[in-house]
């Protein structure tokens, strides 16, 4: 079985991932792009900006499919 940190390096840049870590008050998630590995951290696009991450804190990691499309702004009537 592959650890996190070597699936996160063995993926193309660009793919959709989702990557938990280990914070202070326990997990959290980024969801985005991957867009940088190297031996000691990842850094993955969000909607909020880049979200770097050290590889030593990745509890797990996965490519997940596109988001879907967005949805057409809903019409009041008058």
């Amino acid at each position: 079985m592959q650890t996190p940190a070597a699936l996160l390096a063995s993926l193309p840049l660009g793919t959709r991932v989702v990557v938990r870590r280990r914070i202070d008050a326990g997990v959290t998630d980024s969801l985005g792009d991957l867009v940088a590995v190297d031996g000691t951290a990842c850094t993955v696009r969000t909607r909020r900006g880049d979200d770097v991450v050290l590889l030593a804190d990745v509890t797990a990691a996965r490519p997940v499919p596109p988001p879907p499309p967005r949805r057409a702004p809903r019409r009041t009537t008058p």
